[in-house]
């Protein structure tokens, strides 16, 4: 397996086996019993939920891949850069590096409140200085809600394009879905948003999301709503929602925050890490603009633990309406130079 489009098919069939599996479990399992702690990591903290898939990703990708040429495995449970496969093969022998995030949105469907995600993305091997910006080929599927019958399955190689499939999971039935970015020229009337969701730092990052809002839009009328946001407590979730047209605009600048917090003595908690962001080749390859708050590409190295801050656009109308007050907000904060 020299080539990255070789990779998809056994890939595309490992995120089917531990979705199906993941359903399974949530079928059999109480709120409480998924929502069990089982133990916690430097990364993040292992729900029961997320116990499910590592065995399945191990035996899939041993057998059906590193077989054929040798990898490096990067997840969570796994040591910070990960784990070669086959056993006893050496790191240097590897073609890829396969950073996997089993579960993305464990919380919200371990509660089922909202999809999870399986994201997964394929680079060659470059050793431990293999970034985001390495990946060729990624793949994105969702675990849906007890309550859902249809999911979507996304999946893109680098200068392709990208595709998706909507799949019926009582009958099997598939079809091709278009993902469409918004066109809007504006966030007015959009979904708009900085990432929230957990606690530490709200209100700076809160500040920085009106001063945005602020910048962009007129003042606030009474009685009006000049655009909404959704904190939905996932990075492939909110990649998805930018390229199937739902958002316009989402920033993840809590390792920004983080800085913030140390000037007080105070720690920010969990961030965003590169396995959260192993498919946002999915959504550039729509047309979403991705890139580091700052405004350059993502090069995050491919590991665990490594705090990472992006910035997400439906288009270059909202890039050029939102970046620039982005930038001014962390600049007010001494947050860039």
């Amino acid at each position: 397996m020299t080539d990255a489009h070789e990779l998809l098919a056994p890939i595309r069939n490992l995120h089917a086996r531990i979705r199906d599996e993941v359903v399974r479990a949530c079928e059999r399992a109480s709120l409480e019993e998924m929502a069990r702690v089982a133990k916690d990591e430097s990364g993040d903290t292992i729900y029961a939920v997320d116990e499910i898939s590592e065995p399945l990703i191990l035996e899939a990708l041993e057998k059906e891949v590193a077989c054929h040429a040798p990898l490096v495995l990067i997840a969570e449970g796994l040591p910070n850069e990960g784990i070669v496969l086959p056993r006893g093969a050496s790191e240097a022998d590897a073609r890829w590096r396969i950073i996997v995030d089993p579960i993305d949105g464990t919380r919200g469907l371990m509660y089922q409140k909202r999809s999870a995600w399986i994201l997964t993305g394929v680079a060659p091997n470059r050793g431990l200085e293999t970034t985001l910006a390495d990946i060729e080929l990624a793949v994105q599927t969702e675990i849906p809600l007890l309550k859902q019958y249809l999911m979507d399955e996304l999946w893109a190689e680098r200068g392709a394009g990208a595709s998706a499939e909507r799949i019926n999971r009582f009958t099997g039935e598939r079809r091709s879905v278009r993902l469409r970015p918004s066109q809007a020229k504006s966030i007015a009337h959009g979904f708009a948003m900085v990432v929230r969701f957990f606690p530490g730092a709200r209100d700076v990052l809160a500040a920085i999301d009106e001063e945005i809002i602020r910048g962009a839009l007129e003042p606030i009328k009474p009685g009006k709503a000049h655009c909404f946001e959704d904190q939905y407590i996932s990075t492939g979730g909110q990649l998805y929602e930018l390229m199937s047209g739902h958002d316009r605009f989402v920033a993840d600048l809590r390792p920004y925050a983080e800085r913030v917090l140390a000037r007080q003595g105070l720690a920010l908690g969990l961030c965003c890490h590169p396995y959260d962001l192993s498919t946002e080749l999915i959504a550039r390859e729509a047309g979403v603009i991705v890139a580091d708050p700052a405004g350059g590409p993502l090069k995050a190295r491919l590991d665990t633990e490594t705090d990472v801050s992006w910035a997400g656009y439906s288009n270059q109308a909202i890039h050029d309406q939102i970046a620039p007050l982005l930038v001014e907000g962390l600049r007010k904060r001494g947050l860039l130079s």
